[in-house]
């Protein structure tokens, strides 16, 4: 086996089919996207060169930088829930519910395999008013108050989807925790409880920091989700009211195919992209810092 897997030639075979399709389906697409962000135009009227002016269009251009916000306050918002969330229901299972968290496990999963879209549409009927109204202003109603147009307003807007981002994927997020707390070493456990270390002592002091690599790449792949959020606000509201609280993919998605910008649009995207690169290389600095510490 070893003499197989040191044969360049033999590795090369191997890997190269899954390289060449990863490169045509990945790289080649980024690259492309890349070009692209240097000219102006689309595939109907021609491509002209622009250089470096579709980036500085960008910085100055209010809707773009109003997207940014609204992708960044939501990704932050959307990740402190998720994985707060998603480590209580993690510690739910392993220390209070244990063999008996199957049914319950599967239960809080169930939403994270329903699509966006249905989601988005039954969170809409959820804080809906007139004809068809909503639960949310029925309640409201039964205790004296007057119904309430949620999705009218951006606060509204923004509630309405944290708490569903937070309902369909909480479930993703305590399985992936739960797996990271089961491979803490029972006998590490048993030991500090009998050195004193029950409740909150033993999370904090024993627990959290044996888990804390899966905790990071929890972050980390929260945030890079959060951060490209686009068919769960679009489904909810389009990004309204106005474009209060269109992410910027949605405002990529805008300028590229409805505008027919396409330098732009892969300018923005671009921008995304970079965007997700600084937070995971933040988390991972953050980390090591810890670590050294």
């Amino acid at each position: 086996m070893n003499s197989v897997f040191g044969d360049r030639r033999t590795i090369f075979i191997l890997l190269g089919p899954a390289l060449l399709l990863y490169t045509l389906l990945k790289v080649a697409p980024v690259l492309w996207s890349f070009g692209l962000s240097f000219f102006e135009g689309n595939t109907l009227r021609g491509f002209e060169w622009v250089g470096v002016e579709n980036f500085a269009t960008f910085f100055t251009d209010d809707a773009a930088l109003q997207s940014v916000w609204v992708s960044v306050g939501f990704a932050i918002a959307a990740t402190i829930g998720q994985v707060a969330l998603g480590y209580g229901l993690a510690l739910l299972y392993v220390f209070v519910l244990r063999k008996g968290s199957a049914l319950v496990r599967t239960i809080v999963f169930f939403p994270a395999i329903l699509p966006t879209v249905a989601v988005a549409l039954l969170f809409r009927s959820f804080v809906a008013v007139g004809d068809n109204q909503g639960p949310v202003n029925d309640l409201i109603n039964f205790f004296g108050g007057e119904s309430v147009e949620v999705l009218a307003s951006t606060y509204g807007t923004m509630l309405t989807a944290i708490v569903m981002t937070l309902w369909s994927s909480m479930g993703f997020y305590a399985i992936l925790l739960y797996a990271g707390l089961l491979d803490i070493p029972e006998e590490v456990i048993e030991s500090a409880r009998l050195d004193g270390a029950n409740g909150l002592k033993l999370v904090r002091h024993i627990v959290v920091p044996l888990s804390l690599p899966i905790l990071l790449s929890s972050i980390i792949f929260s945030l890079n989700a959060t951060l490209k959020v686009f068919d769960s606000l679009l489904a909810l509201n389009g990004g309204g009211p106005g474009t209060s609280t269109a992410p910027l993919t949605l405002y990529m998605y805008r300028t590229a195919f409805e505008y027919a910008e396409y330098g732009y649009g892969s300018t923005i995207a671009l921008v995304l992209t970079v965007l997700c690169l600084l937070f995971t290389l933040a988390i991972f600095r953050s980390s090591r810092r810890k670590v050294e510490d």
